[in-house]
């Protein structure tokens, strides 16, 4: 699908999708049509040069990894849990921010003894423990985290956080800080040199794209008399 004169870009679906393709406007690319109103999983655009294609959040990395898109938007969080050698990280988008944290109920003490987690991120959560030499028993869970404390499941889960209100609506808070997430550009590396022609430039606009929209606006004159 993806030939040496297209620029195929994956995108995640879910809640960073809206912040991606505005980022994208403002980058000169916009979708012919809107993923929400389209069933369709790739989306040519005004450029006739790129295509946009429409994946879960978790199927990014991979998808640019093994050449079935040549960039993408996924959340840092993602490429943690991936680990992947294939991709090149060049831009912090600076959307979708939120913490991956650890969480459980007010005052529990994870190192009081060896506790078992529940969460989607193995990989981070292994790696992060391991790091501090506390040893868990990990749980794979794929939603609904906070429910596992609250039902006897585990004892912690290890979970993006927002505002914080979903945990505490459960009884919940966060406990630990692992790592701040936001959403990244990412690039598959035989791409960058294949395709550096379509590449270079499209990654110039996207870094305008995010300077400009982290800009503070101007001030309104003062028109008071």
């Amino acid at each position: 699908m993806s030939g040496d004169d297209t620029l195929v870009i994956a995108l995640a679906k879910g809640r960073i999708l809206t912040e991606s393709l505005s980022l994208l406007s403002h980058a000169g690319i916009e979708p012919v049509e809107y993923p929400q109103g389209s069933r369709k999983l790739i989306l040519d655009t005004a450029l006739a040069q790129v295509r946009l294609v429409i994946v879960r959040a978790a199927d990014v990395p991979t998808y640019v990894e093994y050449g079935g898109a040549d960039a993408g938007v996924t959340g840092k969080d993602v490429l943690l849990e991936y680990g992947g050698q294939g991709l090149y990280e060049p831009l912090d988008l600076g959307i979708a921010r939120c913490r991956l944290m650890v969480a459980g109920r007010p005052g529990a003490n994870v190192a009081a003894r060896r506790a078992r987690v529940a969460t989607k991120y193995v990989n981070i959560t292994r790696r992060y423990f391991a790091g501090q030499g506390r040893q868990v028993e990990l749980i794979k869970l794929y939603g609904s985290m906070e429910l596992a404390p609250l039902v006897g499941l585990a004892d912690f889960i290890v979970d993006l956080v927002d505002t914080g209100n979903t945990l505490k609506a459960n009884g919940l808070a966060p406990i630990e800080h692992i790592v701040d997430v936001s959403s990244r550009l990412v690039v598959n590396r035989a791409a960058m040199k294949t395709k550096h022609r379509l590449i270079k430039p499209f990654l110039e606009r996207m870094r305008r794209a995010v300077a400009a929209s982290h800009r503070p606006a101007a001030a309104a004159p003062n028109t008071a008399r």
